[in-house]
């Protein structure tokens, strides 16, 4: 419950409502857009390959200014940061709305981005440092809100404004939201500054953002044309060099804009290959299951992310009673559960069928919301558990860069298993024959679940590496003396 103060809540509550509105003007975007695409397509008279530079646009300028993101702040303050992050995003939806062509509509969105990398870095640094780290464990409940909510109302909410308003609705709706969240940000939020941020790392800055803005696009390309293509390798050796560059660089200067050295940390470390885990295992279904939905049972968008919604629903719920739970019982157990959940639900996907029960759907995915739940807030929470608050910019900077990767990373392996598998079926099946046909193309899907169960297993082993006495600071005292005792005796 938020205890009231002069008539307001805490400041840590008051940084996290500001938080959310921006975040989930943020997700809705991003969710909302890609129903609106092929509306876009028609409007402007491009083709997809021009059309996809509306989503590629926007993904380049996030990896070129999400690394940045931890050095602005602490030159310039999280406040201030924040509050130019929210304008440049608001500013850029106004601007999408209004697009009279695709080039500009291209333009706005890559300054959307430029708002979007700098916005959930330095929300993230200001809501961690306003939670004392026994209490991060709650903040991560807030940040579950939007992530869940956002993403399960946005195709459904941009189904509706494409239908029955305008597509330029999908980016005025963004104004509202964003003009709260900069009166939160102007009225209630303290500056932040470090008392040392350190010369600009310029080399560091084009390197990390060429790299990354490569990697993406490389990734993005092999989910499309598949790891055979000799451009898509191009791509990724290139990105390979860059980010080579950038670890040498980044470990040979005194002041690096993104310090590398705090994925040497144990808990830091683990919890960056973690979210690899997690984000791969979790798109071995959330990409798969609406493909399988409406390509081979014919069932609408809506319907579709109306069978979707659940999972969001339950993701939720638990994530809230996890955070209540974690100081007693510590983010080893729970991550380990979680990542087991995760692998059942890949594996119990190899029992659907043609005509398989929306309600056995509706359940599996239930069971990956309870998943989600436990594994959201203990590997955010114990990721950070060690990072001072001084450390705590440059640290989410890494980790939102690794979201970045990995949600690249997975879509493509995912992708990529979905073609491969399901050309292999198709192999001597004769395509005049329906049932052949969509028996096979089911073959293929069952093979590319299984994507999930690996990513999941592999995040079951990696926890080993995690030890509850690393995340002690997030525990309750009792459990805090429980696993030092622990950690003694091993």
């Amino acid at each position: 419950m938020l205890r009231l103060r002069a008539g307001l809540p805490e400041y840590k509550w008051l940084v996290g409502i500001t938080f959310v509105l921006a975040l989930v003007m943020q997700i809705l975007d991003i969710t909302i857009l890609n129903v609106a695409l092929a509306t876009l397509g028609r409007r402007f008279g491009v083709e997809p390959s021009t059309l996809q530079w509306v989503l590629t646009g926007y993904m380049i300028s996030l990896a070129v200014f999400i690394p940045a993101s931890g050095w602005l702040a602490d030159r310039f303050g999280s406040k201030r940061t924040f509050q130019l992050a929210v304008m440049i995003f608001t500013l850029a939806s106004a601007l999408c709305g209004l697009a009279p062509d695709i080039t500009t509509l291209i333009a706005a969105r890559v300054l959307q981005g430029v708002g979007g990398g700098m916005l959930v870095p330095v929300g993230q640094a200001m809501l961690f440092r306003a939670f004392p780290a026994h209490e991060r464990a709650k903040a991560g409940a807030i940040l579950a809100i939007p992530i869940t909510i956002a993403p399960a109302l946005g195709p459904l909410l941009g189904g509706v404004l494409v239908q029955y308003a305008s597509w330029r609705w999908i980016f005025f709706i963004n104004l509202p939201v964003g003009a709260v969240a900069l009166l939160f940000t102007v009225l209630f939020l303290r500056e932040e500054h470090r008392q040392r941020p350190g010369r600009f790392d310029l080399p560091g800055f084009l390197l990390a953002g060429s790299g990354l803005a490569t990697l993406l696009v490389g990734l993005e390309q092999a989910a499309k044309r598949g790891w055979a293509s000799t451009s898509v390798w191009m791509e990724l050796i290139s990105a390979v060099l860059l980010l080579g560059a950038l670890v040498w660089r980044e470990l040979s200067v005194a002041e690096p804009m993104l310090n590398l050295r705090l994925l040497g940390h144990r808990l830091f470390g683990t919890g960056n290959v973690l979210l690899l885990c997690q984000t791969g295992a979790m798109f071995g279904v959330l990409f798969l299951l609406p493909l399988y939905l409406q390509n081979l049972r014919g069932i609408s968008p809506v319907m579709a992310g109306l069978v979707l919604m659940p999972q969001a629903l339950v993701m939720l719920v638990v994530t809230q009673f996890v955070s209540r739970a974690y100081g007693r019982v510590g983010p080893k157990r729970l991550i380990a559960v979680g990542f087991a959940l995760l692998s059942a639900v890949g594996a119990t996907m190899q029992l659907l069928g043609l005509h398989t029960s929306l309600w056995f759907v509706v359940g599996v995915l239930a069971l990956q919301g309870v998943a989600m739940g436990l594994l959201m807030t203990p590997l955010q929470t114990a990721t950070f558990a060690q990072t001072t608050s001084a450390e705590m910019g440059q640290a989410t900077s890494m980790f939102n860069v690794s979201r970045q990767v990995a949600t690249a990373l997975g879509t493509a392996v995912v992708a990529s298993a979905l073609g491969i598998l399901t050309s292999a079926a198709m192999a001597g099946v004769d395509p005049n024959v329906p049932a052949r046909v969509a028996q096979a193309q089911l073959q293929g899907y069952r093979g590319a679940f299984l994507v999930a169960v690996v990513f999941g297993l592999l995040g079951l082993v990696l926890t080993l590496r995690v030890r509850d006495s690393d995340a002690a600071a997030t525990l309750d005292q009792s459990r805090r003396a429980e696993a030092a005792e622990t950690t003694v005796s091993e």
